[in-house]
């Protein structure tokens, strides 16, 4: 019966309109079965009409595809050469947007021509450094003479101007070796050296020689007679001293009754008890400078108001003004033999005067303001040093200039003479302190190892060692027998405006420094043994009495601040009992 059933539903569904015409009374019995199951079937058959309109999708990817045709064509768009013009037209007929890209290949060939452009002007200059080049390496390899002389010679006869207007003998070498190289890159060097040497065989011997004498010139400066004769006094002078050193210093060496290291340690230890003694008011503007008589007896001071001013000791009373300089003082030193004394100014003159403020000299020379000055040994003669990166001698009798010495390449800011009076050292601006031969003139030595500008500099009275202070926080301490620095005092906080040497013996050092504070070394390890703390502001110099006793410092805060040992004030206090 199953079967049966179903084959009418297959003929129904063949032919459903004849099966509802012909028989009504079979429809009607089998509606109530059939129908519920006809009508889920008829969903089932009515998707696959829906199937073709997927059926399309090929067409769709196909326009996907088409936009990434052009690809190809695009790269010969952007490459320079100009044989791809043939094959961008022949894909400009594709489609519309290919009409755009032909109108952005126009554009951007047009850019093309202007780069090529670009480029062909910096092929030319690549090859006119190329070439400059090649002249150069060729220059080098000529033979120039180095003699400015025989520079000139050779200028002349190669029919060129000996000098040009502000050129010196370097650029005047250079010139002459590269008109040597253009005449051998154009091949006419071999014919005009030819006729030269020709020349020259032709000339005599003796006209050689003289040429060769001419030729020669010395590497020094001439000086002054009166230059000669002040370094002759000064090596007598030296000698004496140097002899007198030696001597005292093998004796203590030798005597077994000397302990050194006994005599060392009780100057320590009195340098180690110093305090605060006096303070005064010394200018209505900043002091600048500080120098104690050879007595100990006068201190000289100095402001940036222009005025210097002496001071009894210990007491501290004024004596006298100093009122002659235009700008502000920059140091003041008195003179090792009189109660004499000079001041240096930015007004660039150096003054010397006497105890009573009288005006006795005046040394002008300069050419900007000066910095430090110091006496030699002897008295007789002044060293001052300036910012116009020289350092002079001067004689203090006649006032004559006696030396005018350059070898800084920057301002020259400290000056400092040897104990036995044959060396002078200076230090400046360009890092460098520079150790002088006063006998000679020479340069012996280059003292290289800070970093910032060299302020403050000093000679020990043992002979040998040389500290020096500088922007970069540090003292250094040099030793002339090796010719190297011996020690790095990492001595304060800001720089050290200036450092002197114990001037009896040497067995300590004391530096100034703008952190407001002055600092007692130890010269035997070179250990620190004493800060002098008080002024308010940053301290700008010092000095040291001949016996080491006192020592005195001014600052910026417009004060004088003298510090002694307090074994020293027992002693006196027992005297007075």
């Amino acid at each position: 019966m199953d079967v049966d059933e179903e084959n009418p539903v297959s003929v129904s569904l063949a032919e459903p309109s004849a099966a509802v015409t012909d028989d009504q009374t079979p429809v009607s019995t089998i509606d109530p079965t059939p129908l519920p199951a006809m009508q889920p079937i008829i969903p089932s058959l009515v998707p696959p009409p829906i199937v073709p309109p997927i059926a399309p999708i090929p067409s769709v990817s196909a326009p996907i595809l088409r936009p990434l045709a052009p690809l190809p064509v695009r790269p010969p768009v952007l490459r320079p050469p100009l044989p791809q013009n043939g094959e961008m037209r022949a894909s400009d007929s594709d489609s519309d947007r290919d009409d755009s890209g032909r109108a952005q290949a126009a554009s951007g060939s047009a850019v093309e021509y202007e780069i090529s452009e670009e480029s062909r002007q910096f092929r030319e200059r690549q090859e006119k450094a190329k070439q400059e080049f090649l002249m150069k390496r060729r220059a080098s390899a000529l033979a120039v003479p180095t003699n400015d002389m025989a520079v000139r010679t050779r200028l002349r006869r190669l029919g060129e101007p000996i000098t040009l207007f502000g050129e010196r003998e370097m650029e005047r070498r250079d010139r002459l070796r590269m008109i040597m190289a253009k005449l051998d890159a154009e091949g006419q060097l071999e014919k005009l050296m030819k006729a030269h040497e020709e020349e020259e065989a032709a000339a005599p011997v003796a006209m050689e020689e003289v040429e060769e004498e001419t030729l020669q010139y010395p590497f020094y400066t001439e000086g002054s007679k009166s230059l000669l004769e002040a370094r002759v006094e000064i090596a007598k002078y030296s000698i004496k001293r140097a002899a007198s050193r030696l001597y005292r210093a093998r004796r203590k060496r030798d005597d077994p009754d000397e302990d050194l290291d006994a005599e060392m340690d009780w100057v320590l230890k009195e340098a180690g008890s110093l305090v605060l003694d006096c303070s005064e008011i010394g200018d209505d503007r900043p002091l600048s400078g500080c120098s104690f008589s050879h007595d100990g007896k006068l201190l000289a001071t100095c402001a940036l108001s222009g005025v210097a001013k002496i001071w009894s000791m210990p007491q501290v009373n004024k004596v006298s003004a100093l009122k002659g300089h235009t700008e502000r003082a920059t140091d003041v030193a008195f003179s090792p033999a009189l109660n004499h004394l000079a001041t240096a100014s930015a007004d660039r003159t150096a003054r010397l005067w006497n105890a009573e403020g009288s005006l006795l000299k005046t040394f002008e020379g300069h050419l900007d303001r000066l910095a430090r000055i110091a006496f030699h040994p002897s008295g007789k003669y002044l060293g001052t040093a300036s910012f116009d990166k020289t350092w002079r001698l001067w004689d203090v009798e006649t006032g004559e200039e006696l030396l005018l010495q350059e070898g800084h390449s920057r301002s020259v800011y400290g000056i400092s003479f040897h104990r036995d009076g044959s060396l002078a050292a200076s230090c400046g601006l360009d890092a460098l302190g520079r150790v002088w031969d006063l006998r000679s003139g020479r340069s012996i030595l280059a003292l290289e190892g800070h970093v910032k500008p060299v302020l403050g500099i000093c000679f020990s009275p043992n002979g040998y060692h040389l500290a020096t202070g500088a922007e970069d926080n540090t003292c250094r301490i040099w030793d002339l027998r090796k010719k190297k620095s011996l020690y790095v005092i990492p001595a304060h906080s800001n720089l050290v405006s200036q450092v002197k040497f114990e001037p009896q013996e040497g067995y300590f050092l004391v530096t100034a420094s703008y952190d407001m504070t002055a600092k007692v070394w130890s010269a035997r390890d070179f250990k620190p043994v004493k800060t002098l703390s008080g002024h308010e502001a940053k301290v700008t110099s010092l000095d040291i009495t001949e016996d080491g006793h006192c020592i005195a410092t001014v600052s910026h805060d417009r004060t004088i601040k003298l510090w002694s040992s307090a074994e020293i004030e027992k002693e006196k206090a027992m005297d007075i009992d």
